[in-house]
């Protein structure tokens, strides 16, 4: 019997298996180990996500293995984090919040006590880094700020953003796509002098990459399409099972019309052997049901994805 409650993994498609886990990543994925369940797995989705975007960047493949285990490590300063306020439901008080942005400042300093960890202490130090000089730690520019920060920055806010919104599915993502288009845009108002003297030189910039987030778009679009290829096959699936419905009706009504026992038995016997675990002649009728209504929301999710990459191919960066 199908499992109607599918959901789908939007990282699913990892490009990370493409890369041996030798002993110095398998190090590296240990020491996530360390950090609670909901910071493990965002690290391990925007490490996901930055090895398909340095794909579309062609970055290298040593670099883009380097970028990734940034990635890995990028919030391992969050261990130092009080639960209060890591797993928070609602909005961090002003104090709060400068608690939760040291988790930069200690995942680079835990990076650089450990030797095998230091290269990559990249990842903690830089993913909060704007490039119109409003991140943090340092507050630092484009200019200052690695490329592996910066594509950081970007899969993080994606993952942070899906993540919240909890979705299911990657109909409705074009919305956090435009929160993320929204934030390549320079600030529209400054309204400190002081602020924008030290912003000098960078006030037409916006605080993401706009090349790496047209490298998210095309990894969200193969994500998608991903998507509609395992709900079609599905969807495949749930016709054999909706023929084989129909075939186990035809021999109902033939059995309901047969006059004779014996050939009441007959059909009666086909249905038996068409019948699967748990189905019964009492009933079948409310599965067949039930495959109808998820072959109707199945079709009706693919429509809805394709809908949505139409919305996403009209965004602009």
């Amino acid at each position: 019997m199908f499992n109607f409650n599918q959901s789908f993994d939007f990282y699913d498609r990892t490009n990370l298996k493409s890369y041996n886990l030798d002993e110095k990543m398998r190090y590296q994925l240990k020491c996530l180990d360390s950090l609670d369940v909901f910071t493990r797995k965002h690290c391990e989705n925007v490490a996901n996500l930055v090895c398909r975007i340095c794909e579309y960047l062609h970055c290298q493949k040593s670099f883009t293995e380097y970028c990734t285990i940034c990635a890995y490590m990028h919030d391992i300063g969050k261990i130092a984090i009080p639960s209060s306020i890591l797993q928070k439901p609602g909005k961090l008080t002003d104090e709060e919040y400068e608690i939760m942005k040291t988790h930069t400042t200690i995942g680079y300093n835990m990076c650089m006590k450990d030797e095998k960890l230091r290269p990559y202490h990249a990842g903690p130090y830089y993913h909060h880094e704007a490039l119109n000089g409003t991140g943090y730690p340092q507050g630092l520019t484009k200019k200052d700020i690695p490329y592996e920060g910066q594509i950081i920055r970007v899969a993080d806010e994606y993952d942070a953003i899906t993540s919240k919104r909890q979705y299911k599915s990657h109909i409705g993502i074009s919305d956090t796509l435009q929160i993320i288009i929204d934030n390549t845009k320079p600030m529209e108002k400054i309204s400190s002098s002081a602020v924008l003297t030290e912003m000098a030189g960078n006030v037409k910039l916006g605080k993401d990459n706009p090349v790496i987030v047209k490298a998210l778009f095309k990894v969200v679009l193969d994500d998608i399409n991903y998507e509609i290829y395992c709900v079609q096959k599905y969807i495949d699936g749930l016709k054999e099972e909706l023929k084989r419905f129909e075939r186990i009706n035809k021999y109902k009504e033939k059995m309901d019309k047969a006059k004779k026992d014996k050939d009441k038995e007959y059909w009666l016997g086909g249905i038996e052997s068409m019948l699967k675990n748990g189905e019964t002649l009492e009933n079948y009728e409310q599965i067949l049901q039930d495959y109808r209504n998820t072959y109707e929301n199945k079709i009706k999710a693919v429509d809805n994805l394709f809908s949505e990459i139409k919305k996403i191919k009209k965004l602009k960066v």
